[in-house]
């Protein structure tokens, strides 16, 4: 088993910029992201929480609309003794993951005070119902978007649904609208940025190995492989479809079918400056193949310009972890915990 040396704290300018094109205004990207997004408004029709105390926190099981036809499952952890509003933290899983597998970092934020969330994403836990196409209800969503346009099942539909939940925490009685925060991992991590950077009402964001270039990985055959693995059965499928193989060119074409403008006008470079000045945290490993280290630099850089340029150097913050690949070290994560402390003031004011 190799030694797991201690994290290192990357500070000052990294030796990947950004590209040297001019850059599209931040709001014109924000009002672009958000018209690509969009989709009609239901009423949030909260279910009746099932509440209980589970393990010496309280729990509640309920669910909300986030569109037609679309329940967002969710759990919610908060230590019982404390009366006033509270700083809320989201928790976002990854791929395969669902709302029960973040239930260990829930606990540990609501120890600190927070009201700790996770939810299922789409296509995952009590949300992944069968889809015709393939095996896999996730894989499946992402070949039918393809195929047919419908949908936005990777990264998007789960950043619509963070802001429509934001939407219902911000009814809450426990909960103070002004300090929500989100934290994902993955998959997870990846939207949490692109929700942040989509809402303004998201107070501080720390996506966990997440962040990347999407661009900068279709021109390094090493880092688009490994980037789109998790993606392969759809993939596959999608490119089997046309007879074509699957390289560089079809994964811009299959990236443009299933989340336009994540490759260029959405990708990391982009996004990651709308989050200026509120707080960013992010996590990767020097080691990881889905999130390739040129990629990550080139993104954080434009992060960490738009943070200098706007005065708020110190709310920038990227850990990258040494001799670490696609996962994230507890190291890392006391970091983070102790970051939203900071930050969100999670048992009130």
């Amino acid at each position: 088993m190799r030694e797991i040396r201690a994290a290192a704290l990357v500070a000052g300018c990294l030796l990947l910029g950004s590209p040297g094109a001019a850059q599209t205004p931040p709001a014109t990207v924000r009002a672009d992201f958000l018209k690509t997004l969009d989709r009609p408004r239901v009423p949030l029709a909260p279910s009746q929480a099932v509440a209980t105390t589970v393990d010496g926190y309280a729990q509640e099981l309920l669910s909300f609309a986030s569109e037609q036809d679309e329940r967002v499952p969710l759990l919610i952890l908060k230590k019982p003794a404390q009366s006033t509003r509270r700083a809320v933290v989201i928790a976002l899983h990854g791929t395969n993951g669902a709302k029960e597998s973040m239930r260990d970092l829930l606990e540990r934020y609501a120890d600190q005070g927070f009201l700790a969330v996770a939810m299922d994403a789409r296509h995952a836990g009590e949300r992944a119902s069968p889809i015709p196409g393939l095996a896999n209800p996730y894989q499946s969503a992402l070949l039918r978007a393809f195929r047919t346009g419908k949908g936005q099942p990777y990264l998007y539909d789960t950043a619509w649904d963070v802001m429509r939940l934001v939407d219902y925490l911000s009814t809450r009685t426990d909960v103070d609208p002004s300090r929500i925060g989100v934290i994902g991992n993955s998959k997870g991590g990846t939207e949490a940025y692109l929700a942040a950077a989509a809402d303004t009402r998201i107070a501080a964001v720390a996506p966990l190995i997440g962040v990347q270039s999407f661009g900068w990985s279709l021109t390094h055959a090493a880092a688009w492989e490994a980037r789109t693995w998790t993606l392969r059965a759809a993939v596959e499928a999608a490119a089997a479809d046309g007879r074509e193989g699957v390289n560089a060119a079809f994964m811009k074409k299959f990236y443009d079918r299933i989340t336009p403008g994540l490759i260029d006008r959405f990708d990391g470079p982009a996004m990651l400056p709308l989050i200026a000045p509120r707080p960013l945290f992010v996590v990767n490993g020097d080691s990881d193949p889905r999130s390739a280290l040129g990629g990550v630099r080139t993104a954080v850089s434009a992060g960490e310009k738009a943070y200098a340029a706007a005065g708020a150097r110190d709310k920038f913050q990227f850990l990258l972890q040494v001799d670490t690949a696609h996962e994230t070290t507890p190291e890392a994560h006391d970091a983070v915990l102790k970051w939203f402390v900071r930050w969100l003031s999670p048992a009130g004011s």
